[in-house]
């Protein structure tokens, strides 16, 4: 008997529980801020204050953004399954996968951003990453 696949726990996917994904990730509150910092930065709205050193190029500052929003979004929708959360997340997810299909040599888990396991939903695709982008040693901020 197979698991159902549900993105909310990650139950029947091949990758890190939220749990296992974020257990070293910084509080809400605080990646919100950074989250929202680096968004500007990206933007070109602000110098930025985030703590540590910079992205070395704007590739991988865009996908260091991405990352962290895809993550973020995911850990509120699983803090809070309600329709609006979860859509939120599985739009960053999306976005995620999609810069990643553009830039392979960025991703660093088991399946790539466009693997059938991780259909319907590429939020449990946004965990493998996060886990191995801190088992890296991310984040510091």
């Amino acid at each position: 008997m197979s698991t159902a696949a549900n993105p909310d726990t990650g139950d029947g996917f091949d990758a890190p529980t939220p749990a296992e994904a974020y257990a070293n990730a910084p509080d809400l509150r605080r990646e919100m801020r950074t989250v929202m910092e680096l968004g500007a930065i990206r933007d070109g709205r602000r110098d930025g204050v985030v703590t540590g050193p910079p992205p070395s190029d704007a590739v991988v500052a865009d996908r260091v953004y991405l990352l962290r929003r895809a993550a973020l979004m995911d850990r509120m929708a699983v803090e809070d399954p309600g329709p609006g959360a979860r859509g939120a997340a599985v739009r960053a997810a999306f976005e995620l996968a999609q810069f990643d299909h553009q830039h392979p040599a960025m991703t660093a888990g088991r399946y790539g951003p466009m693997a059938i396991e991780f259909d319907p939903s590429q939020r449990p695709y946004v965990r493998q990453e996060y886990a191995a982008w801190t088992a890296a040693g991310q984040p510091d901020a």
